[in-house]
């Protein structure tokens, strides 16, 4: 009698919570979840009876490396196998990723591409015109059939949460406007080799601006040049004669930050904008190797090119 009611109990734990019919639930999935995290969760909300039972199903069917990440529409009413099953197939959202760095074109670029029928890539540069630097990079869940305006709706709720909420006592405090932080943040996003120099570059170009001395930052000339159907980036190398471009952007010709944004800067790239590091250099150089190398006199600097670069 004691095997018998042991064995069925174990049958039960792999049947439905309920008979009854249940509203589906969204049961998000995140990139890289561990199974033994998804099968406490699916526990915890009440839609399997036991994350054993379910780890047993994925083991046994040999499930671990291809249950996706994304969303699913999940009930009560499903039992582990159907579950387990669901979670393999058909996730009803898209996982997209936008790095730091990217400049609106190259966002709408990269979303269209997606295969998502509603978003239209020059309804988004249409909708976002004004908001370089406020479309928040990160790696979203999106529905399949979300809308330029939808999506951008999320950048910019995203860009709140993240920035002008946590962070709007240092942005009050601050001698610059949000506008200005932000392209700061974004020279210092495409000029930085790594995070932990990103404060040390804010810091000198903070020293230029202070003392009213030309920012000389190549990633404008980039940004004014725009794509380069050559080089087939939106980032082409920047030649000597592009110093010489009538633009507000160019940061040869004005000794001043420019009028916007280049690009969507990340987290640490705001956070440095907002804190530079106390320095007094005002040169910078990369290496061949990414190693950063400043100086405090243009001999200095001089040198370091010399040393570095030649």
């Amino acid at each position: 009698m004691i095997l018998i009611f042991f064995f069925f109990f174990i049958v039960s734990l792999f049947q439905a919570q309920t008979n009854i019919d249940q509203k589906n639930v969204r049961f998000v999935i995140p990139k890289g979840q561990a199974i033994s995290i998804i099968a406490s969760r699916l526990e915890d909300e009440k839609l399997i009876k036991s994350k054993w039972a379910f780890r047993f199903v994925v083991y046994k069917n040999n499930l671990a490396n291809k249950i996706q990440a994304g969303s699913f529409e999940l009930s009560a009413n499903m039992d582990v196998w159907q579950i387990s099953n669901a979670l393999t197939t058909g996730t009803d959202d898209l996982w997209v990723t936008l790095p730091e760095g990217w400049r609106r074109e190259e966002i709408a670029d990269s979303i269209s591409k997606q295969g998502l029928d509603n978003f239209k890539a020059e309804e988004f540069l249409t909708l976002s015109k004004g908001l370089e630097g406020q479309l928040f990079p990160d790696t979203y869940l999106v529905p399949r059939e979300i809308t330029s305006a939808a999506f951008l709706s999320l950048l910019k709720n995203t860009f709140a949460s993240k920035i002008t909420t946590p962070f709007a006592k240092e942005i009050s405090a601050s001698q610059l406007s949000l506008n200005q932080i932000l392209t700061l943040a974004s020279l210092v996003q495409r000029e930085s080799a790594s995070e932990a120099e990103m404060p040390l570059v804010a810091g000198i170009l903070s020293n230029r601006l202070r003392i009213g001395m030309a920012l000389q930052v190549d990633a404008t000339l980039q940004y004014i040049k725009g794509y380069s159907k050559t080089e087939l980036s939106w980032w082409p190398n920047p030649l000597a004669d592009d110093k010489k471009i009538d633009s507000l952007y160019n940061t040869y010709k004005h000794a001043s930050l420019p009028p916007g944004p280049i690009c969507n800067p990340g987290l640490a790239a705001i956070k440095a904008a907002l804190n530079p590091s106390s320095t007094s250099a005002l040169y910078y150089i990369h290496d061949n190797a990414g190693k950063i190398h400043t100086a405090e006199t243009v001999e200095e600097h001089n040198s370091n090119v010399n040393k570095y670069l030649r």
